[in-house]
């Protein structure tokens, strides 16, 4: 099955995971429509200083298709995409940043925006597929299953409340959830903050300074998963003939010195790591691992990133990154 011929929504698509589907459709089906629509970059912060959008001009350079500026909480702006009728929406449009307590604009706009979504997909008879997040297992032990949640966090909350709206929805439509667990490749630097620890300790080396770890780093486990095993879990999900909420990791938590030993390796540097007290015991993940075999089984899907494979891949946009937002 091709996606050619067909029109497809990418909302947060000047974001991390939206531009690198956009580019994905752009490059393997030229024949398909590719819409972004994104809230894309401006100067207003949450309260704890980050910003409300992390869409950038910059994710998108070489893309071809069409894109919309609007905001997914807007309905005049969500009346933009009626000169369209779309086959295939990936909703990737979040307020993703975990470290937000603005509880309403959190609701607000990850799950009512949902919701309209919804009915936009409902009208168009659209296959929905939508970023949940390895969020909604907040502090429970490893391996995560779906089915078994606790967000700690109203980040957490509101993925977990798409979930349960998504299921009310798969009756009449084909809906999938992808609950994605630690993602890090191309396309992140505007996250700032937020950004994967794989690129921030590849800035950092690159930079002349150590690598910046929590003390007992080597201990501290995720799920960490490159952005074209994503990619592949999306176009899965859209080509499969059945609904659910999945894991999106790669079902093998490894460490935060992990991640700095191989940047080392891989950029020839040698140089002391500094360790540092964590401020945040009482609400961090100290271990993510993703139980993978539904996803596997039901839609395909095969993690082809060790972690070792995964930072090489980046490697040269980090290395991009430093030479052109750095120096």
């Amino acid at each position: 099955m091709s996606f050619n011929g067909k029109t497809i929504l990418i909302t947060g698509g000047a974001g991390f995971i939206g531009s690198n589907l956009a580019f994905y459709f752009q490059e393997y089906f030229p024949d398909a429509k590719v819409v972004v629509f994104d809230k894309f970059r401006d100067e207003t912060r949450f309260s704890n200083g980050n910003r409300t959008s992390f869409g950038h001009f910059k994710n998108l350079i070489g893309f071809k298709g069409e894109i919309v500026a609007g905001d997914i909480t807007k309905p005049e702006d969500l009346k933009r995409l009626d000169d369209f009728r779309f086959d295939y929406i990936f909703h990737e449009a979040a307020i993703s940043d975990t470290t937000v307590q603005d509880q309403k604009v959190m609701i607000e706009t990850n799950l009512n925006a949902f919701k309209d979504l919804l009915k936009r997909a409902k009208k168009d008879g659209a296959s929905m597929i939508y970023a949940s997040s390895g969020a909604v297992y907040g502090k429970l032990p490893a391996p995560h299953r779906v089915g078994e949640e606790a967000p700690a966090n109203i980040y957490g909350f509101s993925k977990l409340a798409m979930d349960h709206l998504a299921k009310e929805w798969m009756n009449e439509l084909h809906i999938v959830g992808l609950r994605y667990f630690n993602v890090y490749g191309p396309r992140e630097y505007f996250k700032e903050k937020t950004a994967s620890m794989v690129l921030q300790f590849g800035l950092q080396l690159l930079k002349g300074e150590p690598a910046k770890l929590f003390e007992g780093s080597d201990k501290i486990k995720r799920d960490f998963i490159y952005i074209d095993d994503v990619i592949q879990a999306n176009v899965k999900a859209a080509l499969s003939q059945i609904s659910g909420v999945f894991n999106v990791g790669t079902g093998k938590a490894r460490s935060f010195q992990d991640i700095v030993d191989i940047l080392k390796r891989e950029l020839g540097i040698e140089r002391e790591d500094q360790y540092i007290p964590n401020p945040y015991v009482k609400q961090y993940q100290f271990f993510t691992e993703a139980h993978i075999e539904p996803t596997r089984i039901d839609l395909g899907y095969e993690p082809r990133y060790e972690l070792e494979e995964g930072i090489k891949a980046d490697i040269p946009y980090i290395k991009k990154i430093y030479e052109e937002e750095i120096l």
